[in-house]
């Protein structure tokens, strides 16, 4: 598998930084906003998934994704140290990086990546490390920023390529599919949402929603934001029985057989 890495800095610099700076923003008006349509589009999609054990990579501005699942054991791990480790309810928290993830292979049902991607100097050991812990026919569920929508549009205009969320590498969908792919994942669904332009302003956020029934009916790959859900694929060597039974004859059942006989 060649993957083309990219040996540049990240654009944000230190990493630790901008996650702390990333969850400040969450406490503004857009980014409560704005985590409160993504919990309600990740519960929409967790509802349907099944299995022992789930695991979040990251937290994000709405907490976990533990609401909705019918998955009984959930795991939170947290890159910056876990702060929060421990044990409440059904869910544990334990310190650990999206590169080297501490749990063992083949053990996990379900995987949820929200906005880890962009904030990682290697997505594509992130991806390989999800391969490695999911069981066969397991689940990736991805959120990221759109490159291609409103939001850069922002990024450029008003010179917040320095501020989180703005300064993560964004990655388009396409990509990230393409990624899944070269790693044996299916692309079960995708979503774009989220097509405010990004104000911090409730009211006005509020009044917009009319832009999200446009959005969706008439420019559905300019969201802020994109849901992938992925099945990991395992494909196995099935043996091929020999057949002992005789050729059948390619005479027709009932035809009598005759010889030919030198003429006398």
């Amino acid at each position: 598998m060649n993957w083309r890495r990219s040996k540049r800095n990240h654009p944000c610099g230190s990493l630790l930084l901008a996650r702390q700076r990333l969850h400040r923003w969450h406490a503004t008006a857009l980014g409560n906003f704005l985590a409160e349509e993504e919990l309600h589009q990740v519960d929409k999609a967790l509802c349907n998934l099944f299995g022992y054990h789930l695991v979040q990579v990251g937290c994000s501005g709405w907490g976990n994704t533990f609401g909705s699942t019918r998955i009984p054991h959930c795991l939170v791990i947290d890159p910056d140290g876990g702060q929060a480790t421990g044990t409440t309810e059904n869910v544990t928290k334990v310190a650990g990086l999206p590169e080297a993830l501490p749990i063992a292979a083949d053990a996990v049902d379900v995987v949820v990546l929200p906005h880890v991607l962009e904030f990682t100097r290697d997505p594509h050991q992130v991806l390989r490390e999800v391969d490695r812990i999911l069981i066969a026919e397991g689940h990736v569920l991805i959120l990221g920023y759109n490159p291609f929508s409103f939001w850069l549009l922002a990024r450029v205009l008003f010179g917040w390529r320095q501020q989180p969320p703005w300064c993560g590498r964004l990655f388009s969908l396409a990509r990230i599919k393409d990624w899944l792919g070269l790693l044996g994942f299916e692309v079960a669904h995708t979503r774009y949402f989220f097509y405010r332009p990004p104000l911090q302003h409730m009211g006005v956020l509020d009044r917009l929603s009319i832009v999200e029934r446009l959005g969706r009916r008439l420019w559905p790959f300019l969201g802020g934001i994109y849901l992938v859900l992925a099945q990991k694929r395992v494909t196995t060597l099935t043996p091929i029985r020999p057949r002992w039974r005789p050729r059948r004859s390619f005479i027709p059942a009932g035809v009598v057989e005759t010889q030919n006989r030198d003429p006398l």
